[in-house]
């Protein structure tokens, strides 16, 4: 079935960003992957190209353009070029650290943060997740103790995409620990402040080229201009009605990866012979390939209305919570099943669909884990 997502910019947008994939970033994802770690001037390559903050007005150096679709766009194109690590830490950086500014910065804060965003000079993650709390944000225990014109922070965190190379990273605190999700607050902490130390880089089973780390604090003296939002004891409510739109991008690159494992197999079964014929001529493997061929056409579309639904700020968080669900784990069944169709092959990491199988496994967890969202869903039905 036909897309109708899309429009000519987003099309004349998809071919910019794919050369610049091309050019910038797949050949050097085998180095990345082994270091570990995405260069910081990829970030400064992709700000001058006009790829980071695509939403943010034109004042303070974006685009000027708050339309998903573009976001979108760099996911799967992330995902068709076999680089989903490597892009990972970008889309983090647009579709998830990005509107947490423009909804809750002051004026003087958007001036100070956002034109180094749009620029890729500042790289932003997001803190939420610590050792010991999981899904579970209303039990953190890093707090933020308010001094004068500053507050003390004290804690560690864990799992932080782009933890390594972040230069501001939102970070959930507990400004009021005798409250659970009233005492939460989100502090803006900035690389060079005293007592913020970057942790190990975690040693994962896949996205090796993403600088994923732990983080601690010590006493870190943060400036009170740089709460997010005019009032303490917001940041749950914060992080509710961002937590939707983060949901969506990882389902839209979810549905993308599938779509790009199934792209590889096809290519890969109408070459590869066996028994004197192409092995995608099989009857098992014809049907192997028409049922994922149906059920990644059926979430692309679903995916589609969500993406719709965001721009126009209808998006629920039951229907994210259905999208992120669904779509990732499809995104698991896709690339296990096309690997089995590579053979031995699947199982050598120089061939794009290992590499995806590795890379897919986390995503049923970040973000909030398969099981959060059949709770979110299952809540919503009254059960």
């Amino acid at each position: 079935m036909r897309r109708s997502l899309y429009e000519a910019d987003h099309d004349d947008f998809r071919v910019a960003f794919r050369a610049f994939l091309v050019k910038e970033v797949v050949p050097y994802r085998e180095e990345w992957e082994r270091a570990g770690r995405v260069p910081r001037e990829v970030f400064t390559k992709a700000g001058a190209s006009g790829f980071l903050g695509m939403d943010v007005p034109e004042e303070f150096g974006g685009g000027g353009v708050p339309d998903f679709r573009f976001q979108a766009v760099v996911s799967e194109e992330v995902m068709a070029q076999g680089v989903s690590a490597a892009g990972l830490g970008m889309t983090l950086h647009n579709d998830i650290c990005v509107p947490y500014l423009l909804a809750y910065c002051t004026d003087e804060q958007k001036k100070r943060w956002l034109p180094g965003i749009t620029s890729g000079e500042k790289i932003a993650a997001i803190a939420m997740t610590e050792p010991g709390t999981g899904s579970d944000l209303a039990s953190i225990t890093t707090t933020a103790r308010r001094e004068a014109d500053h507050y003390v922070v004290d804690g560690a965190k864990t799992f932080i995409t782009n933890g390594l190379n972040a230069d501001l990273v939102i970070t959930v605190v507990k400004t009021d620990p005798t409250q659970r999700h009233k005492g939460i607050s989100l502090l803006m902490l900035e690389r060079g402040m005293d007592g913020f130390e970057r942790g190990r880089k975690l040693d994962k089973i896949g996205q090796h080229a993403q600088d994923t780390a732990e983080l601690s604090f010590s006493g870190v003296r943060v400036p009170a201009d740089n709460l997010l939002g005019p009032n303490e004891g917001e940041g749950f409510a914060q992080l509710v009605t961002n937590l939707p739109r983060e949901r969506l991008s990882i389902a839209v690159a979810g549905v993308a990866a599938a779509r790009a494992a199934l792209s590889w197999t096809l290519e890969y079964v109408r070459e590869r012979t066996a028994f004197g014929t192409p092995i995608g001529s099989f009857q098992n493997s014809r049907f192997a390939l028409a049922e994922l061929e149906t059920e990644i056409d059926i979430v692309e579309h679903y995916v589609d209305d969500c993406v719709r639904a965001l721009n126009v700020d209808e998006l629920t968080a039951v229907d994210a919570a259905k999208a992120k669900y669904w779509a990732t784990e499809l995104q698991g069944r896709a690339v296990d099943r096309c690997l089995q169709l590579f053979g031995g092959y699947g199982y050598v990491s120089e061939y794009p669909i290992a590499r995806a199988f590795c890379d897919a496994r986390v995503t049923r967890i970040y973000g909030g884990t398969t099981e959060i969202m059949k709770e979110v869903i299952g809540r919503s039905l009254g059960v």
